[in-house]
C-alpha cells in the first residue's frame, strides 16, 4: 500500500502559520451546493499551493516575514481564517462566487460532507481573497527596505532585486546563524558594493529580528536551519558567513566547505583543537578559503605598529608589550556562555594581535589571574576580569589586562617598549577632546565603533579570498597556536599556577606570522 496523501488539514497542523478556510458555494439550482476548502497563510491572507516546496518558499519570503512582524507589533489578527477539522460544518458569513473560488489553489468537495470527490487544483494566481495589508506586487518579492546602501537604486518592476548577486556581478553570500552576529559585520555587508546577501538562515526569528532589525536588504531570503541546504545548494552563493557559537559552528563550516562555498567564521570555528584542525583540513581538501574572525590584526593602528617594529626596527629589540582591553557594552551572559568564556571571546584576539606584532607564535610561559565581579558571571564559573602574563622565546614580556565589566566606554590601549624607544596606541576619541576628572566620558565609544575599520578590512579580505586574489592570512598553524595559548591561559587561571608551553614547541620551529 502506498503512503497516505497529506490533506490540507495535515499541512495546517504541520505549519502553525497556515490554516484551512471553508466556503459554501451555491451553484444556482436548489440543493446544488459544494464546499470549497482552501489552504491559507494567516499572516499574508494568501492562498497556498498544496506543495511542500512552495509552502516553505513562501514562509521564508520577505513578504511573509514582514507581514508576520506587523501582526506581532500591532496585535492584529487575520479575520475569517479557520483551521477547522474535517468534521466541521461548512458555513461562513462569507459568500464568494464560483469563478473567484475555483481560480484559487483549493480542493472542491462536491456533495455532502459524507461523500467528497477530489477535483485537481488549478494553477495558483497568487491573488489574495481577503488582503489584510496592501500588496502592490503579485510576486513574492519583498519591498525595498528603509535603509539601502548608498549608490544602489531600487530594481525596476519585474527585474531582479539588488539582492541577487548574479544580477550585479557581485558575490552572493549566505548568513548562517545570527546569535553572535556583530553590527560591524552587518554594516560591512550593507556598505560593500562587491557582494549581496542572498540568504539568512536562523531558527530563532526573535534573535534574527533583534540582530538585523530593518537592515535586511531587499531580495534576501529567510530560511530555517533545517533548510540550510537550500542556501548552500544555490549556485549563486559563493561564500557562507558563520555567526553561530563555536560548538555549533564547526559542523556548519564543514558542511559549507563541502558544498563548495568559501567560509568566513566571525568568531572561532571551534574551541576544540581537533575540530578546528578538521575545519582547516576540509578547507584544504575542498580548495576553498576559510577565514577566521581575528579582527584586531586588521586594525590600521596595529598594522602601523607591525611595520615599525618588524620592518624598520624603529624600536630596536622589544622588551615589553602591555595591552588593555575593556569591552563596552558588556556582552550578554548568553553570548559569553555560547562563545566559550572570556579567554575565547576576548583574550584570544589580543593573543593573536601580540603574536602578529612580535612575529612569534606562542610564549614559553604563561600565567593568568582572574576574578568574577559580577555574580551572574560567577554562576557560570567564568571570570569577567583577567590579567595574563606571557614570556616569549625572544625574551619579550607581555601583559594583557582584559575586562568585560566596563560600564562607561571601551578602553583599548597598547604600548610597545623597545631598546630604542616606545610606541603607544591610545583610545581613539572621535571628538579629539581629552577629559580629566569627569565621571562620564565626553563621547562614549563602543567596541564596534572602535574597530569599525578593522571589521571592514577583515570582511574585504574575505571577499578577496573568495575571488582568489589572496590566500587567507590566518593559517591553520597560526590559529591552532592561538587556540592553544588561550587554552593554556584558562588552565593557568583555573589551576593557579603557570603553564609551560616550551614542551609543546619542542622540535618545531617558531611559526612566523605574515604581514598584511
Amino acid at each position: 500500500m502506498g503512503r497516505k496523501k497529506k490533506t490540507l488539514h495535515d499541512y495546517a497542523a504541520e505549519f502553525s502559520e497556515l490554516s484551512v478556510k471553508r466556503h459554501l458555494l451555491e451553484r444556482g439550482g436548489p440543493g446544488e451546493a459544494a464546499v470549497v476548502e482552501t489552504l491559507f497563510c494567516t499572516c499574508c491572507q494568501l492562498p497556498m499551493r498544496v506543495r511542500r516546496d512552495r509552502i516553505l518558499e513562501h514562509l521564508s519570503s520577505g513578504r511573509h516575514y514582514r507581514n508576520r512582524r506587523l501582526l506581532r507589533q500591532h496585535g492584529l489578527r487575520a479575520p475569517l481564517l479557520l483551521s477547522a477539522g474535517p468534521d466541521a460544518r461548512p458555513g461562513l458569513p462569507l459568500q464568494l462566487d464560483a469563478a473567484s473560488l475555483l481560480s484559487q489553489p483549493s480542493l472542491l468537495l462536491a456533495g455532502t460532507s459524507a461523500s467528497y470527490a477530489m477535483v485537481p487544483s488549478p494553477p495558483s494566481c497568487h491573488k489574495p481573497l481577503l488582503p489584510l495589508f496592501p500588496l502592490a506586487a503579485p510576486r513574492e518579492a519583498p519591498a525595498p527596505p528603509a535603509a539601502r546602501p548608498a549608490g544602489v537604486a531600487a530594481a525596476p518592476a519585474g527585474q531582479p532585486s539588488p539582492g541577487a548577486g548574479a544580477s550585479l556581478g557581485g558575490l552572493g553570500l549566505a548568513l548562517l546563524g545570527t546569535g553572535l552576529v556583530s553590527r560591524a559585520l552587518l554594516r560591512s555587508l550593507l556598505e560593500e558594493s562587491g557582494c549581496s546577501l542572498l540568504y539568512v538562515v536562523e531558527d530563532q526569528r526573535e534573535e534574527l529580528e533583534g540582530a538585523l532589525g530593518a537592515e535586511i536588504p531587499a531580495g534576501t531570503r529567510l530560511l530555517r536551519l533545517q533548510d540550510a541546504a537550500v542556501a548552500l545548494g544555490d549556485q549563486r552563493v559563493s561564500g557562507a558567513i558563520i555567526c553561530s557559537p563555536p560548538e555549533e559552528a564547526s559542523e556548519m563550516v564543514i558542511e559549507a566547505l563541502r558544498a563548495g562555498k568559501g567560509v568566513f567564521c566571525e568568531r572561532l570555528p571551534s574551541v576544540d583543537r581537533q575540530m578546528a584542525e578538521a575545519c582547516f583540513d576540509e578547507a584544504d581538501r575542498c580548495g576553498r578559503p576559510l577565514v577566521c574572525g581575528f579582527y584586531k590584526r586588521f586594525d590600521p593602528a596595529l598594522q602601523f605598529l607591525c611595520r615599525k617594529v618588524r620592518e624598520s626596527r624603529a624600536l630596536g629589540r622589544i622588551h615589553r608589550v602591555s595591552a588593555v582591553s575593556s569591552i563596552y557594552p558588556a556582552p550578554s551572559l548568553g553570548c559569553l556562555k555560547a562563545s566559550g568564556g572570556i579567554f575565547y571571546n576576548a583574550a584570544v584576539h589580543d593573543i593573536d594581535a601580540v603574536s602578529l606584532l612580535l612575529g612569534e607564535s606562542a610564549p614559553d610561559t604563561i600565567f593568568s589571574l582572574g576574578h568574577a565581579f559580577c555574580a551572574d558571571m560567577a554562576s557560570l564559573k567564568d571570570a569577567d576580569t583577567v590579567a595574563v602574563s606571557m614570556k616569549f622565546p625572544s625574551g619579550a614580556i607581555v601583559t594583557l589586562d582584559i575586562s568585560q565589566h566596563c560600564t562607561k566606554s571601551c578602553d583599548q590601549r597598547l604600548e610597545v617598549h623597545g631598546s630604542q624607544g616606545t610606541l603607544r596606541v591610545d583610545n581613539q576619541n572621535p571628538l579629539g577632546i581629552t577629559e580629566h576628572g569627569t565621571s562620564v566620558p565626553v563621547c562614549p565609544q563602543t567596541l564596534t565603533d572602535r574597530y569599525r575599520d578593522a571589521h571592514r578590512e577583515l570582511f574585504r579580505h574575505f571577499l578577496r579570498a573568495l575571488k582568489g586574489k589572496e590566500p587567507p592570512v590566518i593559517t591553520k598553524e597560526q590559529f591552532l597556536w592561538t587556540l592553544q595559548v588561550a587554552a593554556a591561559a584558562e588552565q593557568s587561571w583555573r589551576s593557579g599556577s603557570a603553564v609551560d608551553l616550551r614542551s609543546a614547541a619542542t622540535g618545531s620551529s617558531v611559526i612566523k606570522t605574515e604581514m598584511l
